[in-house]
């Protein structure tokens, strides 16, 4: 699909003459009716497609190769390369459980930042200090888990030094109309795309799930792509304008960054095109790239539309006594919710 500039600011325009203004609603929108607030969120999600520079839509993606399958225990690990963008080749792991029901629910894995750029994927397998692997938490629910490296990361590290491999690829994207952080969520669309099409994989239940910079990713993703039926975002669930206000932009590297991006949207106006599907947040009081605020602000703007719905239990967002880490109650937490939503085949999306 082919996103013309022309289009947005056309929809942009019909979204500000759409309908009666909900209190804390960024814009005119409808208030109440489920069918004109679901064209809305459409308009909208193209909208933010449209400031994610020139993105290859029109790549077809070939087959994947199947480089090499491992036996783990509770599960068969599958290395991959994907073509997913034209540009360069994917590596990617799938998480195949022994505990298979067919079909069995998908969940996306998406990798943190955190300076690691060696470390990619494999943060599925190995975990860290700050967060556990979540690989055996997957076999254990029947996940089947896709997990990609991200431009820069893992086996798409092309530099020796991580974090100047990263700036260069930011600067020669932009040279060339693209985004480095719409090249990422492009890649984790067209992964999810190879998950959905999974034999094994039941595509009407889908999850994103991510930390730090993953978490960032999860719920783009989930703004992004209707599909995506549960999201799990741990430690980044961050308000741009709170984030400005505690002077800590250089939290967060420069992959994050969107041209203009801030005249189109608020992190909740972002968020809320994910209502009503299901959404558990868990973040850290004392982190500052997740300034509590803003988690507050995010959530006070997104329960009364659940709420609308009649799914505000169905929206979780959590500040804990904590940092940039996930707690073992928040996994307590995470691991409920993908019961609840993705093992489960009779929950609702």
């Amino acid at each position: 699909m082919e996103i013309e500039r022309r289009d947005f600011l056309k929809a942009s325009a019909q979204i500000m003459a759409f309908g009666p203004a909900l209190p804390g609603w960024g814009g005119e929108r409808p208030a109440s009716d489920a069918k004109q607030f679901a064209a809305y969120q459409e308009r909208r999600r193209k909208e933010l497609w449209g400031l994610l520079g020139d993105l290859p839509w029109q790549h077809k993606p070939g087959p994947p190769k199947v480089l090499k399958k491992e036996k783990h225990d509770g599960y068969t690990l599958e290395r991959l390369v994907l073509d997913l963008n034209g540009v360069e080749p994917v590596p990617a792991l799938l998480l195949i459980p022994d505990k298979l029901q067919k079909p069995a629910p998908g969940l996306l894995f998406i990798h943190w930042h955190g300076g690691m750029y060696d470390l990619g994927k494999e943060q599925l397998l190995v975990g860290d200090d700050a967060q556990p692997a979540s690989a055996p938490v997957c076999a254990e629910k029947g996940l089947v888990t896709l997990a990609i490296d991200s431009w820069c990361f893992g086996e798409r590290k092309h530099e020796k030094v991580g974090h100047t491999g990263e700036e260069d690829a930011f600067k020669l994207m932009l040279w060339r109309g693209r985004v480095l952080w719409g090249m990422m969520m492009f890649d984790e669309f067209r992964a999810m795309d190879y998950l959905a099409s999974r034999p094994e994989v039941d595509p009407k239940r889908l999850g994103a799930f991510g930390m730090s910079m993953g978490s960032t990713k999860a719920w783009w993703l989930a703004a992004l792509d209707p599909r995506v039926r549960l999201c799990l975002d741990v430690c980044c669930l961050t308000d741009f304008e709170e984030l400005i206000k505690i002077h800590n932009l250089k939290g967060h590297g420069i992959y994050y960054y969107v041209p203009s991006l801030l005249k189109h949207f608020e992190s909740a106006q972002i968020n809320e095109l994910i209502v009503p599907r299901s959404r558990l947040s868990v973040n850290g009081r004392k982190d500052d790239l997740t300034p509590p605020a803003g988690v507050e602000k995010i959530r006070d703007h997104l329960l009364p539309l659940y709420r609308q719905y009649g799914r505000e239990e169905d929206c979780r967002i959590e500040l804990f006594d904590c940092a940039h880490v996930e707690l073992p109650e928040m996994r307590q937490l995470i691991l409920g919710w993908m019961d609840k939503y993705l093992a489960n085949p009779t929950a609702r999306a």
